[in-house]
């Protein structure tokens, strides 16, 4: 098993292009990709191969959005080599860009600042459909060069620091499920964002036919997904019009996270380009399955050669250290519920006999539980995370859900019994919270969530969430006019 997944940066779908980029790194004696070295030189050279005229630079903010711009290469150069300023106003909006009113990291209060942003030198792809521009994420820091507490990349790094301190080497792989419509922006808002035309009708799974019929767009996001450095494993239509599901390989953790990430604008960005519209949301139609963001997780020893998840002879070939990981989630999962179902439609997937979980259960290759444990050999073994939803940050989750796991090691928390049956149907079983305002007051209430994660991460996202509950609770909807406005 490799520990270390390189991307592909191709000039998709622009073969000759390809080829010509090929030659030129035969013929200059360079082009290595940027992960092989942080020097400038090594950068430039990478970029000239490439024939990149443009760079594009981003972070993600707590909603799980990129926030970005285009920048110059001469921008890049000096950004790559003493970053650069970005308004930290990214971390004090909301989906919407309305300002919040209760953050501390920004505010009027401060003035909104710009924040110094650094350039992962590492990260860099060329975008396959933009083939003339590269893309690189950006990290925030405190003036004092300490991470900026609102990142959520930075809070995984940290996580993830510490699970190799204590020899363990995480190693994640996340899937999604998604809707795809044939609108467009204009459409959607003219529409009032109901009766959408998904891309094919009716309920399908894992049918060979929808994806042939359009096969155009399918190559495009499998080809663009895996040019762009996000290796897909896997791509078939899930149960539901329009809905598809792809897995994306998995790789150590802080590579994990940027690709699941990732994933979910290419997907966005290439169905845009075929005049379709892809969406995420956990729950789109309450008579139809919700959509999951699975997350897959075994912890390696430091140099990759040893599933620490797998004990040879042990029940079912799960280790010690693999129980007392899982026993840490489940311990845990309540009160960081918060952080894994993130709006305000996340808890409209939590329902019965759907595939979502309504409690912290785990069983042996059961899809009714939150956590479902896969395999039996040192290749294969690994838990599946199906609390995690499509709407999920996926720096967050992952971080979240190794921190409860590391917690649980350290304090060797043994799980309860597996649930071998419908876990819908157990009495016995420790329910999640059913709505975003009672995940918040649970997490804010949790002393184990700061020590694990930090105060100041922990403050900002609970005022995020906080602000994103008030915005529901004084909303008029659908459901309360056609309900009360004729007859009421």
């Amino acid at each position: 098993m490799p520990t270390r997944s390189k991307a592909k940066v191709l000039t998709h779908p622009a073969m000759a292009r390809r080829a010509r980029a090929k030659e030129r790194e035969r013929s200059r004696g360079g082009g290595a990709s940027p992960r092989d070295s942080h020097g400038p030189d090594t950068l430039r050279r990478w970029l000239d191969v490439r024939g990149v005229k443009k760079v594009k630079v981003a972070a993600m903010d707590v909603d799980g959005v990129w926030r970005g711009k285009y920048i110059s290469l001469e921008k890049f150069f000096s950004a790559a080599k003493g970053g650069l300023g970005f308004c930290d106003v990214v971390f004090g909006w909301d989906l919407g860009d309305e300002l919040l009113d209760n953050t501390r990291v920004t505010g009027w209060h401060t003035g909104y600042p710009d924040a110094h942003a650094k350039v992962d030198t590492t990260t860099g792809r060329v975008i396959p459909w933009e083939p003339d521009t590269a893309a690189f994420i950006l990290d925030f820091v405190n003036p004092d060069g300490s991470p900026y507490e609102a990142s959520p990349r930075q809070l995984l790094q940290k996580v993830a620091a510490r699970a190799r301190a204590l020899g363990y080497l995480p190693r994640f792989g996340a899937e999604y499920e998604f809707f795809i419509f044939k609108e467009q922006p204009h459409s959607l808002k003219e529409k009032g964002f109901q009766e959408l035309t998904p891309l094919t009708p009716g309920m399908f799974g894992y049918s060979w036919l929808r994806t042939s019929l359009n096969a155009p767009l399918v190559h495009a996001l499998i080809d663009g997904c895996n040019g762009f450095g996000v290796n897909i494993e896997g791509f078939h239509t899930e149960t539901g019009p329009g809905v598809f599901e792809a897995a994306i390989r998995y790789d150590d953790i802080e590579r994990a996270a940027d690709k699941a990430a990732l994933f979910k604008t290419v997907v966005k960005e290439i169905c845009a380009r075929h005049g379709l519209t892809a969406c995420f949301m956990a729950k789109v139609n309450a008579k139809l399955p919700g959509c999951s963001g699975h997350v897959h997780q075994s912890l390696w020893d430091l140099k990759g050669e040893h599933n620490l998840f797998h004990e040879e002879g042990a029940p079912h070939g799960m280790s010690r250290m693999m129980r007392h990981y899982i026993g840490g989630q489940l311990e845990l999962m309540p009160e960081l519920t918060a952080l894994y179902w993130p709006t305000i439609n996340s808890y409209k997937r939590s329902v019965e006999n759907t595939w979502a979980p309504t409690t912290a259960t785990w069983g042996l290759e059961n899809r009714t539980t939150a956590i479902r444990v896969i395999g039996e050999d040192a290749k294969a073994m690994r838990l599946e995370y199906r609390q995690l939803a499509a709407d999920m940050n996926a720096y967050i989750g992952m971080a979240v859900s190794l921190a409860a796991g590391l917690w649980g090691i350290e304090n060797e928390v043994e799980p309860p019994p597996a649930c071998n049956s419908n876990a819908y149907a157990e009495t016995d079983t420790r329910p999640l919270p059913r709505n975003l305002k009672d995940a918040v007051a649970l997490l804010k209430g949790s002393a184990r969530a700061r020590e694990l994660l930090g105060e100041g991460f922990v403050d900002h996202f609970v005022r995020t969430r906080e602000w994103e509950v008030r915005q529901y609770e004084r909303a008029v909807t659908n459901w309360e006019l056609e309900r009360y406005l004729e007859l009421i």
